[in-house]
């Protein structure tokens, strides 16, 4: 990583809290909130978006959220994020069919028609050569209300920041997913 670790007592006790619950949850605590509680407030504020769009009853289902997390993360270079949310993918989806084909989802039959669309949409928001087209827009309305594409898209873009985060940082994985690449996927249709 390029900025190091504080010791734990370093941090406000009510993070320690959170630490903990990584540590219990994950086996470990996860590099990125180390260095995003280095700005408690700041950190408060993305854990409470995240924990907004990756709720029990969001619109979009596990799956689909997952998916375009993944990819998002594999377009930023973010080795951490594809570990551990790959990991997340693989429990949603039951296996890891969709965790090894996502690379390559275009050719893949591992992928529904909405997954695909909004695959092709998180692509298109990430990449900065790219724009989200009218005709694509269409398309996702076929299958989402405007408040599911409002989620999807604020999902997209809290994985843009994420993953630029931790990619320009060099977070490392942490091993919660074994997955070709270790992290390194990006390749571009």
């Amino acid at each position: 990583m390029r900025i190091p670790e504080k010791p734990l007592q370093g941090y406000p006790w009510y993070l320690r809290l959170l630490f903990w619950y990584q540590k219990r949850k994950y086996g470990q605590i996860l590099k990125p909130a180390l260095l995003w509680a280095r700005m408690p407030k700041l950190f408060a504020a993305v854990a409470t978006l995240y924990g907004i769009l990756d709720r029990k009853s969001s619109p979009l289902s596990p799956v689909l959220r997952s998916l375009v997390i993944v990819r998002v993360s594999q377009i930023n270079w973010c080795r951490f994020c594809v570990d551990i949310n790959s990991a997340t993918l693989a429990e949603r989806a039951g296996s890891m069919e969709k965790v090894e084909a996502i690379e390559h989802w275009r050719e893949s039959d591992h992928f529904d028609e909405i997954e695909k669309i909004a695959l092709e949409y998180a692509e298109a928001i990430t990449y900065s050569d790219q724009q989200v087209s009218d005709e694509l827009m269409q398309r996702l309305r076929s299958f989402l209300d405007e408040d599911a594409i409002v989620e999807l898209t604020g999902l997209i873009s809290f994985q843009n920041l994420s993953s630029k985060f931790n990619s320009a940082l060099d977070v490392p994985s942490q091993g919660f997913c074994k997955v070709p690449g270790n992290g390194q996927q990006n390749v571009r249709k």
